[in-house]
């Protein structure tokens, strides 16, 4: 994926800005300052160093254009301790950064700055623990790593479920997984996090360690330091079946009826699906992901999929790392995105074809701006999914309702177009919201969003609802001085 992103963000180099000031310093000088006060397991970068020019430019790189910027430089720290550093520095001198994993962010300024790019790659570790069941993964990891790591244990975790995603805001927001239906969201199998506070100490933190803390973590982002490693439950983990199939216009009324009836009479939590309608090169299609956590699935459960003719078919019995890769989602690397969600409880005939319309109707228009892919993601999930784990965590605040996940997906070229696609995202998901509510879908319009779905106006009480002023007292006691306000992201506010 980054090497797609190459050619497009080495631009940003030679087009370095003028350092900004900081009270009669510059970040320029903030950036030698980190430079001279960490240790040799971490480096900076600066983007008029010939030397340091491709290192520079991947840690800026995001699957998305438009979630990328030119930092004045960037910074790979190498252990815990000189994130602490790093972060003092940042405090002191109150200048602006930014903290990237694996750089999937669709938000703009959510992981880059023009201030200091911290970029985790260095943090890459996967140690798994047989006694405790356990997996403690770093924070620039994509889930692929993860899953090649552990697939000589036969063991697995709760993940991500398409190529490329990193592990950290994955994790920090919620994380629907192939496996949520079985043991829940990533959020609910994690045991302990490694985190930097803002005054540079770093801790473990643990739901007995510091209840508060863990609390806020999962799902609370970036808000409360920077998290350095995940220790997660693991899970046996056989072959799959699985993949991807790909539908042409004339077969879509036939995949949104099998979509439906998954939906609505599929109860084995090991079955899952993504049902994608997209429109790309002047025409709508489906986008059809399957999987079953086994080799084989019983009778019945994908025969209807399997019995419409396809342009494509990717199924198989496979391991789990190839499972994964199935999904082209790195295809749209380098393309400008957003993504936008409308919380549903349950699909209907009528709804996924007003989701089919939003995709014909909004790929046909955008199509004259540069739109080159227009996308809904259709995810059922059991209405379990969120009774598996119980203790308190920041998202979802509420476990008396599972709302399915929709995702809007746009990709565009045109930097100029970037508020006619905010402007569209934002009026088909309150359109699908719309036939939701005159269907008898009750609440959808005030349903929380997952967070890692949510477009950047999303009021952070449509994230956190009344988790809110919890999260604000952690954060008054952990980031009293708002250090972490000065990165992007969902910015909780100390109350």
């Amino acid at each position: 994926m980054k090497s797609l992103l190459l050619p497009v963000l080495l631009s940003f180099s030679v087009l370095a800005h003028v350092p900004q000031q900081l009270d009669g310093r510059t970040i320029n000088d903030v950036c030698t300052q980190i430079a001279n006060a960490i240790s040799t397991a971490s480096d900076v970068y600066f983007p008029l160093n010939v030397l340091d020019l491709v290192q520079y430019d991947l840690d800026i790189s995001h699957w998305a254009s438009s979630s990328s910027q030119a930092a004045t430089c960037s910074v790979e720290p190498g252990s815990p301790e000189d994130v602490g550093i790093i972060l003092q520095i940042l405090g002191n001198t109150s200048t602006p950064f930014a903290v990237k994993g694996g750089g999937h962010a669709s938000n703009p300024d959510f992981s880059s700055t023009t201030g200091v790019q911290i970029a985790m790659y260095r943090f890459s570790d996967v140690v798994y623990d047989a006694d405790s069941s356990t997996a403690t993964i770093g924070t620039g990891l994509v889930w692929d790593d993860v899953y090649s790591s552990l697939a000589p244990f036969s063991v697995n975790v709760v993940g991500g479920r398409v190529t490329g995603v990193g592990v950290a805001g994955f994790t920090l927001g919620g994380g629907y997984s192939w496996k949520s239906n079985q043991y829940g969201l990533t959020v609910d199998t994690v045991t302990a996090f490694e985190l930097v506070t803002p005054n540079g100490t770093v801790i473990n933190v643990t739901d007995d360690s510091n209840p508060d803390l863990f609390f806020a973590l999962k799902g609370g982002f970036n808000n409360y330091g920077i998290v350095t490693s995940i220790s997660l439950q693991t899970f046996p983990q056989t072959e799959v079946w699985g993949g991807l199939i790909t539908y042409t216009e004339a077969e879509i009324p036939q995949v949104l009826n099998a979509t439906y009836t998954f939906s609505s009479t599929v109860t084995d939590p090991k079955a899952a699906i993504i049902t994608t309608a997209n429109f790309l090169l002047g025409q709508p299609g489906i986008s059809q992901l399957l999987f079953y956590d086994g080799p084989t699935p019983p009778d019945g459960i994908f025969d209807d999929f399997l019995a419409i003719p396809a342009f494509t078919t990717d199924v198989s019995t496979r391991d789990f790392v190839s499972l994964v890769q199935a999904s082209p989602s790195n295809a749209t690397a380098g393309d400008r995105a957003f993504f936008n969600s409308a919380p549903l409880l349950e699909l209907t005939p009528t709804l996924l074809n007003a989701i089919l319309n939003e995709t014909v109707f909004w790929g046909t228009e955008l199509s004259f701006d540069s739109g080159s892919f227009i996308s809904y993601d259709i995810e059922p999930f059991l209405p379990t999914i969120l009774t598996h784990n119980t203790s308190p965590s920041a998202y979802p605040a509420s476990r008396s309702t599972a709302y399915l996940p929709l995702n809007l997906f746009y990709g565009w070229s045109l930097e100029t177009a970037d508020d006619l696609f905010l402007d569209a995202i934002q009026q088909s998901a309150a359109q699908i919201t719309s036939v939701a509510l005159a269907e008898g879908q009750t609440g959808v319009d005030t349903a929380l969003i997952y967070p890692n779905y949510a477009i950047f106006e999303t009021p952070l009480e449509r994230l956190y609802g009344d988790n809110l002023s919890r999260l604000q007292s952690i954060k008054a006691a952990v980031d009293p001085n708002n250090i972490m306000g000065l990165a992007g992201g969902w910015k909780i506010q100390p109350n």
